[in-house]
């Protein structure tokens, strides 16, 4: 399903050009869905035409608009929705627990926008990817990769005929909490070694103040069961508690 291919949009684009990057940003950002026409960004496209928008900040359009939000931060559990991020937007699988953590915590502390800008304005994607290069899935083509990263990017991306939406669990959640590779299956089998995410539990760590007596830091730990993790966090959200961390119970 990602763009394979190094695709970059020069200064002496043609517009056929032009339309090919967008078709390929539609593909890797959205997960290879049908884009209908009252789906499509017709603004941020025309601003990519008349170039006063590059391709970086087309696909941080993309990441942001509702079609992405609603088909995989609503839809989506936490750690499936951290894993396609990194899978869209930077073209690699998530490296390890406390990477996934710390998305999911700034997800709830800073908003969904504040998440999705931490990758196009990480050095990482600026380095691999500048202002006008369309994210491709880096794992099939860049040297050097362990094949770790390999079997987690084939986890989660099987290819051509897959669209990211029709799986809603995490496939990496038990080999990045463990640190072990993902099982390669063929596609034929139920995507993924490592089960259904949403029948695992979670640890959730909490800090928040208390304000009867003197002021003091509190630390309170929530169990919850992998398809009850959105509505934890989004109750601890509206309190004053402080995300910490999210680990899977191995």
């Amino acid at each position: 399903m990602a763009t394979m291919t190094r695709m970059e949009l020069w200064s002496n684009r043609s517009a056929e050009d032009v339309q090919a990057v967008i078709r390929a940003v539609y593909k890797q950002v959205l997960g290879n869905p049908h884009v209908m026409e009252s789906e499509r960004l017709t603004s941020a496209e025309s601003q990519l035409c008349d170039g006063s928008l590059s391709v970086r900040e087309f696909v941080r359009a993309v990441a942001k608009s509702e079609f992405y939000q609603t088909r995989y931060f609503q839809k989506c559990a936490p750690y499936r929705f951290v894993e396609l991020n990194f899978m869209h937007i930077m073209g690699r699988p998530p490296e390890s627990k406390a990477e996934v953590s710390a998305h999911i915590v700034r997800c709830v502390a800073e908003g969904y926008d504040a998440e999705i800008d931490s990758y196009l304005d990480s050095d990482e994607y600026q380095s691999v990817f500048g202002e006008n290069i369309v994210p491709y899935n880096r794992s099939l083509s860049e040297a050097g990769k362990s094949q770790v990263t390999y079997n987690r990017m084939f986890a989660i991306d099987r290819g051509p005929a897959q669209v990211s939406s029709s799986v809603k669990s995490s496939q990496l959640v038990y080999s990045v909490a463990t640190n072990s590779t993902s099982k390669v299956a063929p596609s034929r089998v139920s995507l993924g070694g490592s089960g259904d995410a949403s029948k695992k539990m979670f640890r959730i760590v909490v800090t928040g103040a208390k304000f009867t007596g003197p002021r003091r830091v509190s630390t309170t730990e929530y169990i919850v069961p992998g398809d009850r993790m959105t509505p934890q966090i989004q109750r601890i959200n509206r309190t004053s508690g402080k995300i910490v961390s999210i680990t899977e119970i191995v």
